[in-house]
């Protein structure tokens, strides 16, 4: 007696719900070598997982949606040592740094802050390898909007930033001279300004002026 549509149609959903990957997985390797361990929903990496490329040594572990990267999770690149160093900490939509994260582009090269569409946009603080600092405002990876530059002498502008360059007005301190320059900027160049003093108690580096030291003596 043969089976009925219906009993041939349930045998065959339950063959494609065993080839499917549902749950939690092994490691399960793709065909250039990259390898992932962890979640599964209807045949796509859905949930936590990491995910290593083996070209490039990258690795990923965190948050999987529909075969993409969302949600919190780090990316990293492992050397054949064996020393693994962290490139970004945060938040991912689609693929993409998306949210609050930190990204590291070299040692001394640092963004944390605000992400939309792997671009740095919103609020963001980055340090500089030549020791300065931006806080302040951004937009697809440009310094814009408010901000602060702090430089490695200590001397910092406050002001308006237009892709990544002062344009409006500002305030630019000279610390080591307790003097300010305060106008209006156009492409990183002061079109009109005026200097102040604002007086020695307001540098906050010290007087070069040697003095003697003081002690008691017997």
């Amino acid at each position: 007696m043969s089976s009925s549509p219906k009993n041939t149609t349930s045998r065959s959903h339950e063959l494609d719900l065993k080839a499917n990957k549902n749950g939690l997985r092994n490691v399960v390797f793709g065909v250039n070598g990259d390898e992932y361990i962890g979640e599964w929903k209807h045949n796509k990496r859905h949930g936590r997982g990491i995910y290593k490329w083996k070209k490039t040594n990258l690795v990923y572990e965190g948050d999987w949606e529909k075969n993409m990267r969302s949600g919190p999770g780090v990316l990293s690149v492992k050397f054949k040592s064996g020393k693994q160093i962290k490139i970004y900490s945060g938040s991912w939509k689609d693929n993409k740094r998306h949210g609050y994260g930190k990204n590291w582009y070299s040692e001394n090269e640092i963004y944390e802050g605000e992400w939309c569409e792997g671009k740095r946009s919103g609020w963001g603080r980055m340090y500089y390898a030549n020791g300065s600092i931006y806080e302040g405002q951004w937009l697809d990876d440009k310094r814009h909007g408010d901000g602060m530059l702090r430089l490695a002498n200590e001397n910092r502008f406050e002001g308006q930033w237009l892709n990544d360059k002062k344009n409006g007005r500002g305030k630019y301190f000279f610390l080591n001279t307790g003097q300010l320059m305060e106008g209006v900027w156009c492409n990183d160049v002061p079109k009109t300004s005026q200097i102040k003093d604002l007086g020695r108690e307001v540098a906050r580096r010290s007087t070069q002026s040697e003095i003697p030291e003081v002690g008691l003596y017997t």
